[in-house]
């Protein structure tokens, strides 16, 4: 039996806004509450995308344990699609991650699946996991909209404060 979720968010802001800030890996500390550290391990140019191994490490949890990982990540901006993998599984058998933004009204739809499978040895099953990610993700989800759109917001009030500024000489 495997795991999988499927979760998405409406974020009130421009694509290249949405895009760029979820996939500046370097600033996800400051995006995601449970990332203590993002290191990039390498990057590269593929296909019309960019190829990046990272480790994350995340803040102790609730018993002290600081739990970190290497993953794959490759962004594809023209189709506006991610597709992730653990390199250092720990507790998976495998964890696949797929990010899809759509256009939605004025804003973007940010879609997060993943497929995974749990180890015997694992603490959690699959379905407990499904369960943790289910519970998780929205939290990480609604904190990313909120700092997305309060940058929005700031980017459009500077540019009208240019534009108003531009009027008056």
């Amino acid at each position: 039996m495997a795991g999988h979720t499927d979760n998405s968010i409406v974020i009130d802001a421009p694509m290249d806004l949405v895009w760029d800030m979820t996939n500046d890996l370097r600033s996800w500390t400051q995006l995601y509450s449970e990332y203590a550290a993002v290191e990039v391990l390498e990057e590269k140019d593929v296909d019309g995308g960019r190829e990046y191994l990272f480790r994350l490490t995340m803040h102790p949890d609730e018993n002290g344990n600081v739990w970190s990982w290497v993953s794959k990540r490759v962004v594809d901006p023209a189709a506006r699609q991610v597709r992730a993998h653990r390199v250092e599984t720990g507790p998976f058998e495998y964890m696949n991650i797929y990010w899809e933004y759509l256009p939605e009204g004025d804003g973007v739809r940010m879609r997060w699946v993943q497929d995974f499978h749990m180890k015997d040895a694992a603490p959690v099953t699959d379905e407990g996991m499904t369960e943790r990610l289910n519970r998780n993700t929205p939290v990480q989800m609604n904190l990313i909209k909120g700092k997305v759109e309060k940058a929005a917001e700031a980017a459009k009030a500077g540019s009208g404060a240019k534009k108003a500024a531009a009027e008056r000489k």
